[in-house]
């Protein structure tokens, strides 16, 4: 029997796109959401995986976004602006979209959900609005080889 449980997570966070002709050229933050959401095979416990560790493999990137500014290594003026005034800051190599942002917490977790080999579908949703949402997703059974 399949099944597909998901769990949300919630982030406060700062970026911008420097390209960008409208205000997000500019340096705003969201209030970000998540649902990651996991289908594949009940096991033996009557669970695809265990909500607590779905957690366990979420929270960490999760932690490490939260109150921080995602800034692409791109981005000069940003970039040097951290190197004199140290704060939270997380250098990624893309531009801070919602697309950018929901691939990568997807290969964050990727690594981790994979110890799970009843997990045959990840998903992660990814909405920096309440109207808009990003989301990615991942067929997991090439990594229970």
């Amino acid at each position: 029997m399949k099944a597909t449980i998901a769990k949300d997570f919630n982030w406060e966070m700062g970026h911008r796109l420097p390209y960008h002709d409208g205000g997000c050229q500019n340096i705003h933050g969201h209030s970000y959401s998540m649902r990651v959401e996991v289908s594949g095979d009940i096991d033996a416990r009557g669970m695809v995986i265990d909500y607590f560790d779905l957690k366990a493999a979420v929270q960490p990137i999760v932690e490490r976004l939260d109150h921080s500014f995602l800034c692409s290594d791109s981005d000069e003026t940003m970039c040097a602006f951290f190197r004199d005034n140290p704060m939270k800051v997380n250098m990624v190599s893309f531009h801070s979209t919602a697309e950018n942002i929901a691939l990568f917490i997807l290969r964050e977790i990727t690594p981790e959900i994979a110890k799970y080999p009843n997990v045959e579908i990840l998903k992660v949703r990814l909405c920096e609005t309440a109207r808009t949402f990003a989301e990615v997703s991942v067929d997991m059974k090439v990594y229970h080889v």
